[in-house]
């Protein structure tokens, strides 16, 4: 029992990863054993954060490579960099994602809405494509995608991202439904309001810290620490039997009914 969330000797590659949640799940796989690649658009902020958690587990496990995960051939060229250097891929946590429009889908220009759906969903299509290999021949792996509760809901200022989301959703089912039979599982994290700078504009402020402190069951916002947990099961065995599922992780704030 004590082996179920070992990653001993597996490779994990993540997306938007060098801050928030990406890098707080990066940390939990390395010091749970894995080896692991962090990715997003900057190298130097990407350096920073491998050497820091590399300090804080005691070994060389972290490696960075920059990336743009909305651009099909730099999402090739990661994945061809991630094997050489760690060696074929076990474990994937897309968590890259942008919204570069604030206010009204009617307003929504033609450019921003395809940036949002080719970043927030495509991409991690062709990032499955591209490791779903690996994976097969060693008739395991674990694709880990960052949803949000922005799917189960309209919102007046973020509806097309959270259209991408619910798109991102069904994308994991048929990823499950596809890669199932070869022991590949997907599965979809839907976090609530993080204290990240990518959610900044939803936090800080004094109407965001009353409505947690009222209104979220457990009075608090998330923090990015509060997905390494989830990240460690989804990546493990203690979740071998989990597929084709989207865990909300929200401190009760977006509760199924």
């Amino acid at each position: 029992m004590t082996k179920l969330f070992d990653l001993t000797g597996r490779v994990a590659l993540l997306t938007g990863a060098s801050r928030g949640m990406g890098r707080a799940m990066a940390e939990a796989l390395a010091a749970h054993g894995a080896t692991v690649v962090i990715s997003s658009r900057k190298q130097d902020q990407l350096d920073a954060a491998a050497a820091e958690i590399n300090a804080t587990i005691g070994a060389d496990r972290v490696h960075a490579i920059a990336a743009n995960a909305g651009r099909q051939a730099e999402l090739e060229a990661l994945v061809e960099q991630t094997r050489s250097v760690a060696g074929p891929i076990d474990i994937v946590i897309g968590n890259a994602g942008v919204n570069p429009h604030y206010g009204p889908i009617s307003e929504i220009p033609d450019d921003a809405f395809q940036k949002i759906m080719t970043t927030n969903v495509q991409a991690n299509l062709w990032l499955s494509r591209l490791v779903v290999s690996d994976m097969k021949a060693k008739g395991r792996g674990s694709l880990i995608f960052t949803s949000s509760i922005g799917a189960f809901k309209p919102s007046p200022t973020l509806g097309v991202y959270g259209v991408s989301k619910l798109a991102l959703l069904g994308l994991v089912r048929n990823l499950a439904l596809e890669f199932g039979p070869d022991g590949i599982r997907a599965n979809a994290i839907c976090p609530g309001v993080v204290r990240t700078e990518f959610a900044r504009a939803l936090w800080d402020n004094p109407e965001a810290e009353e409505k947690a402190n009222s209104q979220i069951p457990l009075r608090r916002l998330g923090e990015p620490e509060d997905f390494a947990g989830i990240a460690t099961f989804l990546a493990s065995d203690a979740s071998s039997y989990m597929t084709g599922q989207a865990l909300t992780v929200c401190g009760g704030s977006a509760m199924w009914s």
